[in-house]
């Protein structure tokens, strides 16, 4: 191997997901308070303000997409990335888009989240967060599943992916050991997606007196153990087979997507150029 090939070699092996800086770190933190602060009001709201999120959908998802560009911008200036980088986002977010109705939701299955993990784990926290939001944008329109609940969805998948982009490791951790730690955040990440989700789905149901639903203006501790008795009674099914298949699907195909996903990184200049120098003697 030549001296040239080995550089090039050791600088694939050394790939790094992309660097969150200040500006992409502020941008994140403020997006993420916002999407707290919008799951979790109805929980501390009078019993006479209103149905929980009648009518805070549109005023979020207008928040969101600005803060969206924000990040992106950020993300992109603190790393020097060009326009191949940007298309990049644009593919996976295609792809996963994509993914999602093949499984139609049925018992939970739902084989983008896995794609979700191998791409936030590359791409790092802040085009990930970037993605988890486009991809359920995207699948959203081609799904027609566009209502209330959409920017809650992208909130919800934007720190799933988000997730993926902090797990340790990063540059060091590779080959089986980094697939199954990337497997257990998926499995452990799928059923916080779920409860997430749930927050938001539980405060517009109509109280039933089952003991489990949402009652405006009750204490806060006493709403969430009947949102934990909510999540059992209503999701737990659901939320296992989303974190099975994508345990699997990360098992099976993880370690040859995140090769490529690497590799093409690489080439869309996600990091520095790889430098030549001719060898002495």
């Amino acid at each position: 191997m030549t001296a040239t090939t080995e550089r090039i070699a050791l600088a694939g092996d050394r790939a790094r997901p992309v660097r969150l800086g200040l500006r992409a770190i502020a941008a994140l933190v403020l997006v993420s308070a916002i999407g707290v602060a919008a799951f979790s009001w109805p929980l501390l709201a009078d019993p006479g303000f209103g149905a929980a999120h009648e009518k805070d959908a549109p005023w979020l998802f207008a928040a969101l997409l600005p803060l969206l560009v924000a990040v992106a911008v950020a993300t992109i200036s603190d790393s020097g990335m060009d326009a191949k980088a940007v298309a990049m986002l644009g593919v996976l977010a295609a792809v996963g888009a994509a993914l999602r109705p093949l499984g139609a939701g049925t018992a939970g299955l739902e084989p983008m989240f896995f794609l979700m993990v191998l791409s936030g784990r590359v791409l790092g926290p802040g085009f990930g967060f970037v993605l988890g939001s486009v991809t359920m944008f995207a699948s959203a329109l081609l799904t027609g599943g566009v209502g209330p609940w959409m920017p809650f969805q992208m909130l919800a998948m934007a720190w799933f992916t988000m997730g993926a982009g902090l797990l340790p490791g990063r540059t060091r951790l590779r080959g089986r050991a980094e697939v199954l730690m990337l497997a257990v955040y998926g499995s452990v990440a799928a059923f916080a997606y779920g409860t997430v989700m749930n927050l938001y789905g539980w405060t517009i149901v109509p109280p039933a007196g089952s003991g489990i639903s949402f009652v405006a203006g009750d204490p806060v501790h006493e709403n969430l153990v009947r949102f934990l008795a909510y999540c059992v009674a209503t999701s737990l099914g659901w939320d296992l087979g989303r974190a099975v298949l994508t345990v699997a699907l990360i098992l099976a195909v993880g370690p040859t997507l995140l090769k490529a996903l690497r590799r093409a990184t690489r080439r869309a200049a996600f990091e520095a150029q790889v430098t030549f120098e001719v060898p002495k003697g």
